[in-house]
């Protein structure tokens, strides 16, 4: 190993041979005399008989490390970009720049130790503090799984088998934009006209139809935004479910339209603690794909932003069959995914509209199988599509099937 004089070392026109030097350190134990790299100063070499007389020199007293500052010099360290060491070898404790709040990493696991785990609302398909996404095509039963999730997570049991329930019961506010009162009220009610006892902790909200005018020139989705914030605050819950997104913002389709309202939805839940489960659509899919992330409807933005993200299916063998499959997961690792989703049947079991558990099982086994006839279809319709100058993008989303299979069927 080469060894480099002190002033070699700390040249700063010689960075390749000081982290070199820094490296051999470490692995051998030899110890450099390196300093902070300093802007070269020129000054001249002292006399023999200068060092002399400082190397015979005496101090009167004798000075500590501990007690003494050293001096400071009047140049600022830099490197060769003009960036100042100084800043990052004494930071401020904890600052806060802008949007942003700057710790040391231990420190941010330090105190989110202090912090519970969060508790599961309906098994590891949604956690406390989440914002999570349920979507499916029309009439699957998304509501039908919504309300029944609400009415486990306001008495405290589990949803469905297997699907565990860590949480205290607690109030659960469910934001209803589809069903009237008496819709709902339908699926509640027994042939002996006997309705469900829901738990007091479960409260269903919908727009009142009186409100015709908004405070402060809001619009209707910036009046619905400020009403959620103050329901929250008055009934102090912590758990609530939005049916569906589409009533919070018109548009999700480009990001541009998509992100504004998963800050929003980011920033509102934890400024209130909140649990948050979305409700959400899908357009018209190809029942013999499995379901993707690209069948959320709306940009990816929804998805990306989400926290956890789980989706319904419909079956071929029943109509009252659905699965449901695991998309997005933070938390732990996948375990509703294709080869192993959670098969349900729809059923009125006295006064109550609900999903019940079925079996697990491979998703293949419940989509569409292809015929040679349904290929060939398919091939014409593709084609058909792009003579008319449709994109293979847009014919990918209106048939219902991914842009590789529109491509590959362009070749044909």
């Amino acid at each position: 190993m080469n060894t480099l004089d002190a002033n070699k070392v700390n040249d700063p026109n010689n960075l390749d041979e000081v982290f070199a030097a820094m490296r051999d350190e470490m692995l051998s134990g030899q110890e450099y005399p390196l300093q902070p790299i300093m802007q070269p100063q020129s000054a001249p070499e002292a006399t023999a008989e200068q060092q002399h007389n400082a190397s015979n020199e005496t101090p009167t007293e004798a000075i500590c490390d501990d007690d003494t500052a050293a001096p400071q010099s009047s140049i600022t360290p830099t490197d060769a970009h003009g960036f100042d060491f100084s800043k990052t070898d004494n930071p401020r404790p904890n600052p806060n720049v802008g949007l942003f709040t700057i710790k040391a990493a231990n420190e941010w696991i330090d105190e989110a130790s202090n912090r519970p785990m969060p508790c599961k609302l309906f098994g590891q398909l949604w956690f406390e503090h989440e914002i999570c996404i349920l979507f499916s095509d029309s009439n699957l039963g998304k509501s039908i799984l919504a309300v029944q999730i609400a009415d486990a997570v306001s008495r405290g049991n589990g949803a469905l088998s297997g699907m565990a329930m860590e949480a205290q019961p607690q109030t659960v506010l469910y934001f209803d934009f589809e069903l009237s009162d008496k819709q709902f009220e339908v699926r509640y009610i027994g042939d002996d006209g006997k309705h469900y006892q829901f738990s007091q902790n479960l409260k269903r909200v919908e727009i009142n139809p009186d409100v015709s005018e908004y405070p402060d020139g809001c619009d209707f989705e910036e009046y619905i935004k400020i009403s959620l914030q103050q329901a929250v605050e008055e009934l102090g819950a912590k758990v609530i479910i939005l049916d569906n997104i589409t009533y919070l913002s018109r548009e999700t389709e480009k990001a541009k339209d998509a992100l504004p309202l998963m800050k929003w939805l980011k920033s509102f839940g934890r400024k209130y603690n909140l649990s948050i489960l979305v409700l959400a659509h899908t357009p018209k899919r190809n029942m013999a794909n499995p379901i993707t992330k690209n069948d959320l409807q709306g940009s990816k933005m929804l998805y990306n932003f989400c926290d956890g993200c789980f989706a319904i299916g419909e079956s071929t063998k029943s109509n009252q069959l659905r699965y449901i499959k695991e998309l997005k997961q933070r938390n732990v690792s996948f375990a509703f995914d294709a080869d192993n989703v959670i098969v349900c049947e729809i059923v009125k079991p006295d006064n109550f509209l609900m999903f019940r558990f079925v079996e697990y099982g491979c998703e293949s086994e419940h989509l569409r199988q292809l015929t040679d006839n349904d290929r060939e279809s398919m091939i014409e319709r593709v084609k058909e599509l792009s003579a008319k100058g449709k994109s293979q993008r847009d014919i990918a989303t209106e048939l219902g099937i991914s842009v590789g299979s529109v491509n590959r069927y362009l070749k044909k």
